[in-house]
């Protein structure tokens, strides 16, 4: 199977099997750019069920990080797969239903991407306890025993922020530079603490502007429009360099920063955005933090796969490589000892990198 849209899952999982694809024109060309295609995805090893954050793949971010481990897994591991998309203002119920729906099909493991699965995850994977759920950036939200069906891999993204934050402060001419968030939430938050908590080791008095796309609706993680409002505020403020943690809404963030001339940089987010940038963009791309998403969903995959199983926490660091700062278009090359220097203390608890601004 290839991919089930919000709307169609009932339909699509029910009666396609796998090869078979009902997307419509527009998903026909978005997968032009996307590096997982499961339609061609034809081996005999674990039958791999991929559910979305709002923005899917092709958001050149979050989610594309995840369909790069995924796609590892059917280079490696042989694996068969099928994708299930997130619509904007969808509710619990949906999300429930779409882990659901990848269950009773038999997918086996079920990689659900984003925080907001916590809940569906909680109650869906209590109802199939023979398939193996794995959540990243998830949590238990209940107070009971967690399911020993799921693993729930986190990030240090703070750590991976701050080293940017250092970049940003250390390249910033104007001792402005800014945060664009997707949602107001705990775990972007951590993204805003490292970045600040980064840019102060370097300028204690460095101005850091603040802003995020929305409160709670998860459309902030898919409003390029909203990024790029955000972002072009920042850089009519006086900050010469903006950082987002958005998904799909940092392409506006880019956008801002061409529009605001030569010298305005922009920091990319989850994965190397300097390498899926434009041409007008890449010269504004200073770097990215890196979070290894790919690494995270490949791992729980094969570790289902070698009869081992994840579950309970696991938490991906910079001393696990976890998080980390991109070098693509050199433009931190200048830097890159310093905020190595940074990334050491950090893993001999020199610095302790807050969690919360």
């Amino acid at each position: 199977m290839g991919k089930i849209t919000a709307l169609a899952a009932v339909s699509v999982l029910a009666l396609a099997g796998c090869g078979s694809d009902d997307n419509g024109d527009s998903d026909d060309a978005k997968s032009s750019s996307n590096v997982l295609d499961c339609d061609k995805a034809d081996g005999d090893g674990p039958k791999v069920g991929i559910a979305y954050d709002v923005g899917g793949q092709g958001d050149k971010s979050f989610n594309d990080a995840a369909a790069v481990g995924v796609k590892k897994a059917v280079d490696e591991l042989a694996a068969t797969c099928t994708e299930a998309e997130a619509a904007d203002g969808e509710g619990e119920g949906d999300r429930e239903e779409r882990l659901r729906l990848l269950a009773e099909q038999g997918y086996n493991p079920i990689v659900a991407v984003g925080f907001k699965y916590a809940e569906s995850v909680d109650k869906v994977s209590g109802e199939f306890a023979d398939t193996t759920f794995a959540i990243v950036d998830g949590f238990d939200p209940t107070a009971d025993a967690e399911n020993a069906n799921v693993s729930y891999l986190g990030f240090a993204e703070e750590q991976g922020s701050f080293l940017v934050g250092a970049a940003a402060a250390t390249k910033s001419e104007t001792d402005n530079i800014g945060f664009v968030g997707g949602v107001n939430s705990d775990l972007i938050k951590k993204f805003e603490a490292g970045y600040v908590a980064g840019a102060k080791a370097v300028n204690p008095d460095i101005t850091v502007q603040v802003k995020y796309i929305e409160e709670e609706n998860a459309r902030g993680f898919n409003d390029p429009a909203g990024g790029r409002a955000a972002a072009a505020g920042m850089f009519d403020g006086g900050a010469d360099v903006v950082y987002h943690a958005s998904g799909g809404s940092g392409a506006g963030v880019f956008e801002a920063a061409v529009d605001a001339g030569d010298g305005k940089w922009a920091i990319g987010v989850d994965s190397d955005q300097w390498q899926t940038a434009s041409k007008t963009e890449k010269p504004h791309i200073l770097t990215s933090m890196l979070k290894r998403v790919d690494v995270a969903t490949f791992d729980a995959i094969k570790a289902f796969d070698d009869g081992s199983p994840l579950s309970s926490y696991k938490v991906y660091d910079l001393k696990s490589d976890g998080v980390g700062y991109s070098t693509s278009g050199g433009f931190v090359d200048d830097i890159s000892g310093e905020l190595d220097g940074y990334a050491e203390k950090i893993k001999n608890e020199e610095i302790t990198v807050p969690t919360t601004p």
